[in-house]
């Protein structure tokens, strides 16, 4: 009787749990929201500050695997950059999933001082299956692959910050109950259009949020713990919205008006309330445009001869909306330090989700080969 008893309670907590997580969020009131542990929806620059006070921060960010077709793309155009100010490592943030990832080179990015990121375990191309994804199911995707590239990438967890979703398709609360359940950080997949100039600050889901839904659903409940870091919108050579630059549909064709249309949207954030810059792409957008990467490497030492501007990690965005300080001061801060991650190099297969499965899998480890291909529900492939 005593452990029904104890059963019961348990599954009552948990019910508590959720209907707490899904009360419904109401409008922010800023005396009782306050940093560094909430901040209400806003174009408001953090602490008060005027923009020409404020740091101008470009996030560049890469999505989807890493493995030997894109690594030398990286190691072009990002590797051994500083910011001009205080000297510190520029920041990337990579969201990788994990099918065809080589998981020895994400430990190289993680000792680079990247910052590295979720995306997800499967990546399936079903944007129903995003939209309508359980928080079970987002537990799967995103807080077990927080294990595994812990595991695989032998990089510490406690230094795996965010995720961007599949094509940006959030499931509503499910995808911040998820986030605050495993104790992630920040989001970085919601667009906005309606506040891109001035932009949009990160901000908490304590109360409602006054961004844009543009790919439904959005949250609506009230989910403290973690931060929106809103994905502002570019706009295309023809005027229209677009996200990752390889996905904006009347793009430039030649090194200037590539290297332009990169300056136009960063001047936009830079001349206006300073919201963090978001520079994302697929690596594959190099190759494609072959002009862009040219482009890409002027327009960052364009704007590294700036002294207000610094390229850092999403999550060093966060670091400095909860303690908004002037630029002077910044500057004076120490740079971020990574314990560095070893890596005994392991080529592993042919593999297989299931000793049944049709399809044989690759892959490359820092550690011990598994016996099956990690998947859901088998996140480590034991």
């Amino acid at each position: 009787m005593r452990l029904i008893s104890i059963g019961f309670l348990l599954v009552l907590i948990a019910f508590t749990f959720v209907k707490c997580q899904l009360e419904l969020a109401t409008s922010c009131d800023p005396e009782a929201c306050r940093l560094p542990e909430c901040r209400c929806s806003s174009t408001n620059i953090p602490g008060g500050l005027a923009a020409r006070d404020t740091p101008q921060f470009v996030v560049v960010s890469f999505d989807d695997g890493i493995n030997v077709l894109n690594i030398e793309e990286y190691r072009a155009t990002i590797y051994n950059r500083r910011n001009k100010l205080n000297n510190c490592p520029a920041g990337v943030t990579f969201f990788i999933n994990h099918e065809y990832t080589d998981y020895s080179l994400v430990n190289e990015l993680y000792n680079q001082g990247f910052e590295i990121a979720l995306h997800s375990i499967t990546h399936r191309t079903d944007q129903a299956y995003w939209r309508e994804a359980s928080y079970e199911d987002l537990m799967k995707e995103f807080n077990d692959q927080k294990t595994q590239i812990a595991h695989f990438a032998n990089i510490p967890i406690d230094r795996i910050y965010g995720i961007r979703s599949p094509f940006l398709q959030m499931a509503g609360n499910a995808t911040f109950q998820m986030l605050a359940q495993s104790n992630l950080r920040y989001d970085l997949s919601w667009p906005t259009i309606a506040h891109t100039n001035p932009g949009l600050w990160p901000y908490t889901l304590h109360y409602a949020s006054i961004q844009d839904c543009i790919i439904p659903p959005c949250p609506t409940a009230s989910i403290p713990g973690p931060w929106v870091l809103p994905f502002i919108t570019w706009t295309d050579l023809e005027g229209f919205p677009c996200n990752l630059v390889d996905t904006c549909i009347y793009s430039p064709t030649d090194e200037e008006g590539w290297f332009k249309f990169l300056l136009d949207n960063f001047e936009r954030h830079y001349h206006n309330n300073r919201a963090p810059f978001i520079l994302s792409m697929h690596a594959s957008i190099f190759t494609v445009h072959i002009s862009m990467q040219r482009a890409f490497t002027r327009f960052l030492d364009t704007i590294n001869n700036l002294n207000d501007v610094f390229m850092v990690n999403a999550n060093e965005v966060i670091d400095w909306v909860q303690n908004p300080v002037p630029i002077n001061e910044y500057a004076q801060q120490s740079c971020r330090s990574s314990p560095p991650a070893v890596c005994r190099a392991s080529s592993c297969g042919p593999l297989r989700i299931t000793d049944d499965h049709p399809m044989e899998y690759y892959m490359r480890v820092c550690n011990r080969c598994p016996r099956h291909y990690p998947w859901l529900d088998n996140p480590l492939g034991d």
